[in-house]
């Protein structure tokens, strides 16, 4: 069925699809391109479609489209029926972002009027000048910045009943970690929220800013000041968060579909991480999805905790496994890895003299493959060629793991002096330079 799907969405298929919804509506299809997609194990999915259209009053625009089928149906949506496989009919639900029906708030936060209008009723009465869709994931989130004079807003919408829990999960926080403050929320799914201080320590590291990153103890100590009342926050969903190798088995299972190829591959990396003993671990509270982009740095100091729709109570070695995930793909990817290089080594140690290895690296591998079905999902030119990539730093993990199986203790790299720039000191990347495709 996956597979069934991705033909219809992806394939020449789809332009019939949008021939009949937008005809209706006055509108003549001139160019369609996918632009991301997302895949569930159970055959439901999301595509977003870039598309030039010509309507009937003269003018041409540019249109982000979207289309979704099986359990990625949200209630409220057009849903027309597509010709499937053997002459079978299947449900697809078609929409015009920003009227997207899973994310009702989108739709007046992302035009100025709107915006302008609701953000006045809810107290900031500062001139919207202009409106930018930052983000945006079909029926699921999405982030709009409102330009004002006085300065940015975002406004984060959310499916209108995860509005309390994010809205809990700022209040928790407050105070105690650098998270915005919730300004105001509405019913129908947004939560407003002012731009904080500080520099992405992403941008820190790609070189395309200056400054200080923080010292691993500082994150450290960020960590430690989650508040207790953070593991009492209502779960997501039935997993604790961050616990990438409790969702290894879906992300390989999307991996299969889109890339059949890879099967073998992702059979024996799963048996691996299946395998290995992921250690007792007391339940603590976390952000849940902590990485570089997640941290905003002013003079080597965290100013800024970001996107904590995901904290709630799990285990610590989870957040960790997650930065060094990031930072080991962000290091295949960067046009000059030295900082990225020397700042995941500096974090890596610090992880090591905390947890066994044995226990870190397969967190850290399942937290990669999750990560490798981002190409497919944003649908990046090549994506086959950059997922496999993305695979093979997973199983480098994955391999150092199985290595050190017979390790129960913390592990410390040596040697002890900070490495210089460009240079990679840590264990992983001997076992990465004989796996890396």
């Amino acid at each position: 069925m996956p597979a069934a799907v991705l033909d219809l969405l992806l394939g020449p298929a789809a332009e019939q699809l949008w021939t009949g919804f937008l005809t209706t509506r006055g509108g003549r299809l001139l160019r369609l391109r996918p632009g991301g997609a997302a895949l569930q194990p159970d055959g439901g999915a999301t595509v977003r479609y870039a598309a030039d259209v010509a309507w009937s009053y003269g003018r041409t625009t540019a249109e982000v489209l979207v289309a979704a089928t099986g359990s990625r149906i949200p209630a409220g949506a057009t849903v027309r029926e597509a010709a499937g496989p053997g002459g079978s009919s299947v449900p697809v639900a078609v929409w015009r972002c920003p009227d997207d029906p899973g994310l009702p708030a989108l739709a007046w936060a992302a035009r100025r009027s709107g915006a302008r209008e609701h953000l006045t009723a809810l107290g900031i009465t500062a001139e919207v000048r202009a409106v930018r869709l930052r983000s945006y994931r079909p029926g699921r989130r999405a982030v709009v910045e409102a330009v004002t004079t006085a300065g940015p807003f975002f406004v984060k919408v959310v499916p209108p009943g995860g509005v309390d829990r994010l809205v809990a999960a700022h209040a928790v926080l407050a105070g105690a970690v650098p998270v915005p403050p919730v300004l105001a929320a509405t019913d129908d799914g947004a939560v407003v929220l002012p731009a904080l201080p500080g520099t992405p320590a992403r941008e820190l590291l790609l070189g395309r800013a200056h400054g200080r990153l923080p010292d691993p103890a500082a994150l450290d100590g960020l960590l430690d000041a989650l508040p207790q009342a953070t593991c009492r926050l209502p779960r997501r969903g039935r997993r604790a968060p961050g616990d990438a190798l409790a969702r290894a088995g879906q992300h390989a299972a999307v991996l299969r579909a889109v890339l059949p190829a890879l099967g073998p591959r992702l059979d024996a990396l799963t048996a691996v991480l299946a395998a290995a003993d992921p250690g007792e671990h007391p339940v603590v509270p976390v952000h849940g999805d902590l990485y570089e982009s997640q941290l905003l740095v002013d003079g080597g100091a965290v100013v800024g905790l970001l996107d904590v729709d995901t904290a709630g109570g799990g285990h610590r070695i989870d957040d960790w496994a997650t930065v060094l995930a990031h930072l080991d793909l962000l290091e295949s990817l960067a046009p000059a890895a030295g900082p990225v290089t020397t700042w995941r080594a500096l974090v890596e140690r610090h992880v090591l003299d905390r947890w066994p290895a044995g226990q870190l690296r397969p967190r850290v591998a399942a937290v990669l493959l999750g990560l490798a079905t981002g190409p497919f999902r944003v649908q990046q030119p090549g994506w086959p060629e950059r997922t496999a990539a993305r695979v093979a730093l997973a199983e480098g993990w994955a391999r150092a793991t199985r290595a050190l199986a017979a390790d129960d203790g913390p592990c410390t790299v040596t040697p002890t002096a900070p490495p210089s720039p460009g240079r990679d000191l840590s264990a992983k990347a001997q076992v990465r330079a004989a796996t890396r495709v």
